[in-house]
């Protein structure tokens, strides 16, 4: 069976921030970790980190330095401090490359994600790889107990792994039982913190580009669950043209928020609106600005029509 698929993030392993992206197949919940290791000391960065993720949301960071677990969501300070494999498990070999496979100058360092994921459908997935910066390195197929090079200088790695049987056996275990354990104890402890619903509060900001572009902006944060509409309107009309992206994103309370831009000739401002749908109204909250409010300012006041 393929292996879910996770990228490996040198900039952000660097950086200490993490960020998972979606795996293979469809799942409905996952627990992930991402390790850093610096092979070469470092008196700037630690030499082992590691983030954990509960589905897209970061719940807690380690490294060397402080030796211990830290919550990054309130309710993480119920979980036993120990809840991830150390590194010195993760990295038991060292793996080292001869200086001829090592890119020409810079940092290097080794990354591992791997994790667990309960489908939609109710099965279960594991994961386990490691990358050498930033490039997929090697992988393990937890259901063959092999290990699969994805560059030609991780041939010898796999030999040497493969030679250790007992090993893989406990990754698989602790890929199909404990980790699953996991995220679900984890799934139970945030489902009880947030038994709730926060409805979202709204801003509106503008940045001028020129004397005949500017960029009307709208935010909502602090909204519970993440399922929000967030719209531009022109005349009551939905506007789709000219309109950015929109990014929804967690909080460190496991709240979320959202943005929304649109360009606009800023003679037209006073037509447009920003109109926010969430569970926690009662009815949709629509967003504008006041002309008095306006002038020369780089930036703008939202009311509410």
């Amino acid at each position: 069976m393929p292996l879910p698929r996770a990228p490996l993030l040198l900039l952000g392993a660097v950086l200490g921030s993490f960020t998972p992206r979606g795996f293979c197949g469809s799942p409905a919940h996952s627990l992930s970790y991402f390790y850093l290791h610096l092979p070469e000391p470092s008196q700037r960065l630690p030499r082992f980190s590691i983030r954990s993720y509960l589905d897209d949301q970061p719940i807690s960071r380690y490294n060397n330095l402080t030796r211990k677990m830290e919550p990054l969501v309130p309710w993480m300070e119920e979980v036993e401090k120990d809840a991830f494999l150390s590194p010195e498990w993760v990295f038991r070999t060292n793996p080292k490359l001869s200086k001829r496979d090592h890119h020409a100058g810079g940092l290097h360092t080794w990354q591992v994600v791997l994790g667990c994921e309960l489908m939609v459908d109710g099965s279960k997935g594991g994961f386990f790889r490691y990358g050498y910066d930033g490039m997929d390195f090697i992988s393990f197929d937890k259901e063959t107990l092999t290990w699969v090079p994805a560059q030609p200088q991780a041939r010898k790695l796999k030999r040497k792994w493969e030679n250790d049987p007992g090993w893989s056996e406990r990754n698989k275990f602790f890929l199909e039982e404990t980790c699953i354990e996991w995220l679900q104890r984890y799934l139970s402890y945030r489902n009880k913190t947030l038994q709730r619903i926060e409805p979202p509060e709204g801003n509106l900001t503008r940045k001028v580009v020129d004397v005949s572009l500017e960029v009307l902006i709208c935010q909502a944060f602090g909204f519970y669950p993440k399922e929000i509409q967030a719209t531009w309107t022109r005349d009551g009309e939905v506007c789709e043209y000219g309109t950015l992206s929109r990014n929804i994103a967690p909080n460190s309370d496991g709240t979320y928020y959202v943005w929304l831009g649109i360009k606009i000739d800023p003679k037209d401002r006073d037509h447009f609106r920003c109109r926010l749908e969430h569970q926690g109204l009662q009815e949709p909250l629509i967003l504008g600005f006041e002309k008095e409010e306006i002038g020369e300012r780089l930036g703008g006041s939202g009311i509410r029509s």
